[in-house]
Formats: C-alpha cells, structure tokens, sequence
C-alpha cells in the first residue's frame, strides 16, 4: 500500500523532473469528493485553475478504478476508469509518458480506436479514451472517458529528448 506521503514524494519528484508521470495505488483521497462519495462510471471533475501551469502526475487506484490528476502537487482532476480485467493486469508502478497519439487505432485489436493515446509501455499499456463499465475491463490500458481524455492529453507531455 502507497502513503499519502510517498505520492507526495512521487509527485515532488515529477515536478523537479518535469515529467507527465502516471503512478499507480491501493487508495488516494481526492479532495473534490466527500468521504464515501463516488463518482459513476463515465463522470470526472476537472479543475485545471486550480494550478494552471507546471507537471503533472496522475495517480490510478486500481482497487478503485479512479484517477487523479495532480499539477504542481494539487489535484486537478479524478475520474472513474477501467483498467485491466483478469488475465490482462495493468502493470503497477511509476510511468512516464513515452508517445502521445491522438487519433490512434491499436495494432493489436482489430484497428480499434484509442483516442488521446499516451503510452506508457513498448509493451502496449497506455492511457486512452475507452469504455467505462465501472469495473476492470480493458487489456491492461487505462480507459478514461473521451472528454477527460482530451483534457488530459492536452496538459500532458512526454519527457524531454536530451
């Protein structure tokens, strides 16, 4: 199980490195919902103002099925997800954003569309806009809904080439 503090840490650390950097959890608080509130699946709050410039981090409840979205250490953003179902596990861990793709279409499903793509592996995980069951359902990606996707993909980038 992650502390509070150790995403603080993870956070401090992608904002000195300037790295769009999802991290995964067991639990995460959002200060946009009271205790024991939970959005439906397909909903998200967004309130980028809040810290208008700066890196981002996006912490992923797996148990959850949620995402919150930290600039400069403030949560910006949380919303439901669908991650991986059984037999396709979404790796846990500290990301960086490798590609950003827009209009994507998988290689490896049948040309389905993945819109607002960041991927997170070479081995296929990424960010993108999918379905939303309210459970873990996709093939080890992060479904986010279409809008909170666009939102997303827009205030993040991958990391700097030295």
């Amino acid at each position: 199980m992650i502390t509070r503090r150790q995403v603080l840490q993870g956070i401090a650390a992608t904002t000195i490195l300037g790295l769009g950097c999802p991290l995964w959890a067991s639990k995460a608080a959002s200060h946009f919902l009271k205790p024991g509130e939970k959005l439906k699946p397909g909903e998200y709050v967004w309130e980028p103002e809040l810290s208008p410039e700066g890196s981002v981090a996006i912490l992923v409840s797996l148990p959850e099925q949620m995402a919150h979205v930290y600039r400069n250490g403030l949560e910006i953003g949380v919303t439901t997800v669908s991650t991986g179902r059984k037999g396709h596990r979404t790796p846990t861990g500290v990301f960086m954003i490798l590609q950003k793709d827009k209009h994507h279409h998988s290689s490896i499903y049948h040309n389905a569309s993945m819109p607002n793509t960041q991927r997170l592996t070479w081995g296929g995980v990424c960010l993108h806009a999918g379905g939303l069951p309210g459970y873990p359902s996709s093939h080890g990606c992060v479904h986010l809904p279409l809008e909170f996707s666009a939102k997303l993909f827009e205030i993040s980038h991958p990391p700097l080439k030295i």
